[in-house]
C-alpha cells in the first residue's frame, strides 16, 4: 500500500511500479482478475477513497478495519453479496492485551528470540514507542484483524466463517506475536460458539493473513497445536491449506533482504468446505520474480495465495 511503498524502502524495485497512481491500477487489475467470491487483504490503506468504491464498481461489497493509534492501514474483507451474505462482524484489536496483561500475570516480557524475519527496512523504530521492556508497550503494536460470519448462496445456506489479520511484524518479538496469534484464535473460538448459537449450525472457518511467521517457527506452531496435542494448545483445530495439499509454497514474501512463506489460509478440521484447486505460486528461479518484489508483473512484495472450495452437505 502507499504508506510502505517508497523507493528507499524498495531500492530494488523499478521506481515507475511503486508510483501510486500506476501501482494502484496493477493492485486493482491483479484483483478482479482473480473474480474471488471473498478477498482478505492486509496493509490496506486508501479504502474509502480508492479501494471501497472501485471494488463495488465491481460487484464487491466490503468490511474494513483500520489499524490502531495513527496507522493509516488496516485489514479488508472483500466479497461478493450474491454470493456470500454478511450476517455477523467483530473487530479485533491487538491493543486489548496491554488491558488484559495489566489484569493477568500470563503475558510477560521476553528478551529477543530471533525467528525467520521478514524485512524490516520499512518498519517503524521501536526504541522510539517506549521502554521495549515493559510488557505494556510491547503489547500496544496497533494491529488489527476482522472477524465475519457469512451465509453462502448454496443449497444448504452453510455459513462460514472468516478471519483476515495481520500479526507484528518484529522477529525479535515473538512473544508478542504469539500473544497475538494467542487471542486471534481465542476470539475465533468465541465467534464460531456465537454463530452457532445464533444461527443453530455448524460454521466452517477460515483464517487467512500475514503471520509474519514461517513454517515452524513458534507462532505457526501454535496455531495447529491443537492438532498435537501439546501442552500449549489451540482452542480450534486448524490445518493449513497449502501444507496440507502438497506443501507450503516456497515464498510468499520476496526481497533481496528476506525471502520466504508469511501468509497462510488455515482451515478448521470439521470443515464443509474442501479445496478443489490453489492458486499456483512463483517459484524462486522464475523470471518474474528475479530481483525481488514488487515489480511490473507484481504490484506487492507478497503474492496472493488462495484456492477454490467446493461447499460439502452435512
Amino acid at each position: 500500500m502507499p504508506v510502505y511503498v517508497k523507493s528507499a524502502f524498495f531500492p530494488h524495485s523499478p521506481s515507475a511500479c511503486l508510483k501510486w497512481k500506476s501501482r494502484s491500477k496493477a493492485v486493482l487489475t491483479e484483483l478482479k482478475s482473480f473474480d474471488a467470491d471473498l478477498m482478505c487483504i492486509q496493509e490496506l490503506d486508501e479504502y474509502d477513497t480508492f479501494y471501497k468504491k472501485n471494488m463495488e464498481n465491481s460487484g464487491y461489497s466490503s468490511i474494513y478495519i483500520q489499524r490502531s493509534g495513527d496507522k493509516r492501514d488496516g485489514c479488508g474483507i472483500f466479497y461478493k453479496p450474491k454470493s456470500a451474505e454478511l450476517v455477523q462482524k467483530e473487530g479485533i484489536h491487538y491493543n486489548d492485551l496491554v488491558e488484559k496483561y495489566v489484569h493477568s500475570d500470563h503475558v510477560h516480557s521476553a528478551p529477543p528470540n530471533n525467528s525467520s524475519p521478514e524485512d524490516t527496512t520499512a518498519k517503524p523504530d521501536n526504541s522510539k514507542r517506549g521502554d521495549p521492556n515493559d510488557p505494556c508497550v510491547r503489547l500496544k503494536r496497533d494491529c488489527v484483524g476482522l472477524l465475519a460470519a457469512f451465509k453462502l448462496s448454496d443449497p444448504c445456506d452453510h455459513i462460514l466463517i472468516v478471519a483476515n489479520t495481520h500479526i507484528y511484524w518484529d522477529p525479535e518479538w515473538i512473544d508478542v506475536k504469539l500473544a497475538q496469534a494467542k487471542y486471534l484464535l481465542s476470539r475465533v473460538s468465541q465467534f464460531e460458539q456465537l454463530i452457532s448459537n445464533k444461527f443453530n449450525c455448524k460454521p466452517s472457518v477460515i483464517i487467512t493473513g500475514d503471520f509474519n511467521s514461517t513454517p515452524g517457527d513458534k507462532v505457526y506452531n501454535y496455531l495447529l497445536s491443537a492438532n498435537l496435542e501439546s501442552t500449549d494448545e489451540a482452542p480450534i483445530k486448524l490445518c493449513s491449506l497449502y501444507a496440507a495439499n502438497g506443501g507450503e509454497p516456497e515464498f510468499t514474501n520476496y526481497t533481496p533482504g528476506f525471502t520466504g512463506t508469511l501468509d497462510y489460509i488455515f482451515l478448521s478440521n470439521s470443515s464443509s468446505i474442501k479445496p478443489t484447486s490453489l492458486l499456483c505460486l512463483p517459484r524462486g528461479d522464475s523470471a518474474d520474480v528475479q530481483g525481488g518484489l514488487p515489480n511490473f508483473q507484481h504490484p506487492s512484495d507478497h503474492l496472493p495465495i488462495g484456492a477454490d472450495f467446493l461447499v460439502v452437505s452435512r
